[in-house]
């Protein structure tokens, strides 16, 4: 089980945390070396080198909202046995 570990960035020297969830997921991608950069250089190195990093475009799905009956678009396929909201009636169940 890993716990957050506050590291600091080898470009700009400020500290930043290699969160739990990050050291699983570098553990379940087989990377043995900790990020020697924070979130902001690493994006910004990325750029500089011309590495895409805006993710495609997302499949969305048409449904119907149980609460309210209005047409909505989830990026899901919905399945008939959970309802599916709009973003509205989402929200206002989340309170």
């Amino acid at each position: 089980m890993h716990e957050d570990k506050t590291l600091t960035c080898c470009e700009c020297g400020n500290e930043f945390v290699f969160t739990a969830s990050e050291q699983d997921f570098y553990a379940e991608k087989g990377f043995t070396n900790e990020p020697r950069r924070c979130p902001a250089c690493r994006q910004a190195r990325k750029q500089r080198m011309g590495i895409a990093t805006e993710r495609p475009q997302r499949e969305m799905f048409e449904a119907t909202c149980a609460e309210c009956g209005k047409q909505t678009m989830v990026p899901f396929k919905p399945s008939n046995d959970r309802p599916v909201y709009c973003r509205d009636c989402f929200n206002a169940r989340k309170h």
